[in-house]
């Protein structure tokens, strides 16, 4: 499949976990359903507004504007001081949940990151399903909303995220960029700041379309090679790909908010056996093994249980986690329809850890590993033809499922 990249933005990042850490500590007003902002000394009302509420953008206030004049269109505005050591907490708890999700993020500040879906396209019926998907998940775990772009380009993806906000999904691909993209104002274009907009607005290029069909000489010659840069991006040009850093987990896993409530064992035992599969491949791709697994469900309700069990010996195995899931699934699943399956592999240690074997396990090693050759071969087709392109018959939908 091409490519087709997430862009994932916290919808007023630091006003949304600012109003949800007071919240938890007993306040009885949310600041995101109040005229609020973020930013400045509360005292002295000075600096920036760095954050506003919904109810505060309907004044006219505006992200980087004086806390004075925020003040000025809304005397009754409330203001809390920015708290960026919570912050981080916060952000770095997303990331996780969406690194469990998919492990090709590329965060680019505290409140958003770059997701390459074409690993978990398998899971879902559409980049779209994922989205809302991702979307609606962060909502319910968390208490915040998010918007999600979508596009087979990073710069249309993030344009995207900043449509219409929030708790939104939108798309911008290549071919929607006439229709969606050119007829909005210059400003609104990615990197495009006031005096870009100014020097562009001289030459008569007031929307993004007019940037995109202007003489590229002309521009370079005004705006240098930052006008270059934003001609590209207005023409939907950029190949960079997400670049997801290394990061050291404690653990591995995935998950998945279903399509549509699982109520059929077998059925739910495909699902895991897709996030053990998933699960195996990310381990071995970071040269580790896990020795604990742990199974978790979620029903229709929201009500969430999970349970683990430390194996024998550390693996990377498909089969391995595949059955140790089913048996703590079989463990806890209580008949209810389930909204959300997944399955984290901890306890991680190096591959090639040294291992002591019992006199019982030494007649498993052969068949270990085959099975270890087997899950290495598939894993260099995947890699180099996608992930669609060996699966198993049992992962693959009847059409009544479809």
């Amino acid at each position: 499949m091409n490519q087709i990249i997430f862009h994932i933005d916290v919808n007023s990042a630091y006003l949304s976990w600012t109003a949800l850490q007071r919240l938890s500590e007993g306040a009885a007003t949310d600041l995101r359903l109040i005229p609020s902002i973020i930013g400045g000394d509360m005292e002295k009302r000075h600096g920036v507004v760095l954050a506003k509420s919904v109810p505060a953008k309907a004044y006219g206030i505006v992200t980087g504007e004086p806390v004075v004049n925020a003040f000025r269109k809304c005397p009754n505005l409330i203001m809390d001081s920015p708290d960026h050591e919570m912050y981080e907490r916060r952000s770095h708890t997303l990331m996780e949940f969406l690194r469990n999700i998919c492990p090709d993020i590329e965060q680019t500040s505290v409140d958003e990151c770059y997701m390459d879906y074409t690993p978990i396209a398998g899971f879902y019926d559409s980049p779209e399903a994922a989205a809302h998907s991702i979307k609606d998940e962060v909502h319910a775990r968390f208490g915040f909303t998010v918007n999600v772009g979508i596009s087979d380009r990073k710069v249309l993806a993030k344009m995207a995220s900043d449509f219409k906000k929030p708790n939104l999904v939108h798309t911008l691909y290549s071919h929607e960029i006439a229709d969606k993209l050119w007829p909005l104002p210059v400003s609104s274009l990615f990197m495009c700041g006031r005096s870009s907009v100014e020097s562009l607005r001289k030459l008569g290029i007031l929307t993004i379309g007019d940037l995109a069909a202007a003489d590229s000489n002309i521009i370079h010659s005004h705006l240098k090679s930052h006008g270059v840069l934003l001609q590209k991006f207005a023409r939907g040009l950029d190949d960079s790909p997400v670049i997801s850093e290394p990061v050291k987990h404690k653990g591995v896993g995935n998950s998945i908010t279903l399509a549509k409530d699982v109520t059929d064992r077998a059925q739910a035992c495909r699902v895991l056996l897709s996030l053990a599969e998933s699960v195996g491949s990310r381990l071995r791709t970071s040269h580790e093994t896990a020795a604990l697994i742990c199974t978790e469900i979620k029903y229709s309700n929201f009500r969430s249980v999970s349970h683990q069990t430390v194996l024998p010996a550390p693996t990377a195995s498909n089969d391995t986690i595949y059955q140790t899931a089913v048996a703590l699934f079989d463990e806890l699943w209580g008949l209810g329809p389930i909204r959300l399956l997944g399955i984290r592999a901890s306890k991680l240690q190096p591959e090639d850890e040294p291992m002591q074997l019992s006199l019982f396990d030494l007649d498993m090693t052969q068949s270990s590993e085959k099975q270890q050759k087997l899950d290495a071969a598939l894993d260099a087709i995947r890699s180099r033809y996608g992930s669609d392109a060996v699966m198993r018959g049992s992962l693959l939908r009847s059409p009544s499922e479809k």
